[in-house]
């Protein structure tokens, strides 16, 4: 019997009382008495930052079964041991959204990996372009920036992020997907108009700082599944233009 049939037993008020509990991310499977294992870093985490100790509960996702309520049942330095107690939500996907991207600054890149994950991204493809000044990307890294988002904005999944690759492989390896593509030449449809007949799946592509060349620029505009959109008179840097783009996208085709 799940606990919102249970006499006495305030269902809503149970959900808002899961909601405050820490997520954890974890490669585990997770089910019902299943035991999950966590490494050092997360076991200081719980213990020396959160001040967490055997017997409190925690949530549990892994990107395949859903949400999970768990108890810690040990605690050290070297790790930490959990039990599954029970499935508070299923498992659910976003909607199938890419990002393509030029990697800029570290730390401008840092925050299209939180604020894209946030806002749903389904796929990160890093992009090298004529014009990419950082083509480095830790994957690694951003990976676990990708988690902490996913983390604390109870999304049920974590981006996949996918190693750089040239424009042109990329484009020579579509698969058809619906590409908007943020043109700064201000002769193309607005984004706002271009989303009304968008669908799922569907991606985005965000140029470097210093745009597109002119034969990149044409390059694209000639794929028929592309379709260059402008954000308005002003040139946005590649992080707000990234995020401006998945805002209406979101707004007009996903899960808002």
């Amino acid at each position: 019997m799940d606990y919102r049939d249970k006499p006495g037993n305030d269902g809503k008020n149970r959900m808002r009382e899961n909601y405050t509990l820490t997520r954890l991310f974890v490669e585990a499977d997770l089910s019902e008495g299943a035991a999950v294992d966590l490494a050092r870093e997360q076991a200081h985490y719980l213990g020396n930052v959160l001040r967490k100790s055997v017997g409190d509960a925690v949530r549990l996702f892994n990107g395949r079964d859903g949400e999970w309520r768990a108890e810690i049942v040990a605690l050290g330095k070297k790790g930490a041991g959990l039990t599954c107690v029970e499935q508070l939500r299923p498992q659910t996907q976003v909607p199938d959204i890419t990002l393509l991207f030029a990697p800029v600054r570290k730390h401008r890149t840092a925050f299209i990996i939180e604020k894209a994950t946030e806002l749903g991204v389904r796929k990160f493809q890093p992009v090298l372009t004529a014009r990419t000044q950082f083509p480095r990307l830790n994957i690694e890294k951003a990976r676990l920036q990708a988690i902490e988002a996913a983390e604390q904005t109870e999304r049920l999944d974590v981006p996949e992020i996918a190693a750089a690759k040239p424009l042109k492989d990329i484009l020579a390896a579509w698969d058809g997907t619906p590409i908007l593509f943020a043109d700064e030449a201000g002769d193309a449809m607005r984004a706002e108009d271009a989303v009304e007949n968008a669908s799922a799946p569907a991606a985005i592509l965000i140029g470097p700082e210093g745009g597109f060349t002119k034969d990149e620029r044409a390059e694209l505009r000639a794929m028929a599944c592309v379709s260059a959109v402008t954000l308005g008179p002003r040139i946005l840097r590649a992080d707000t233009a990234a995020l401006a783009m998945l805002t209406l996208w979101q707004s007009g085709v996903g899960d808002w």
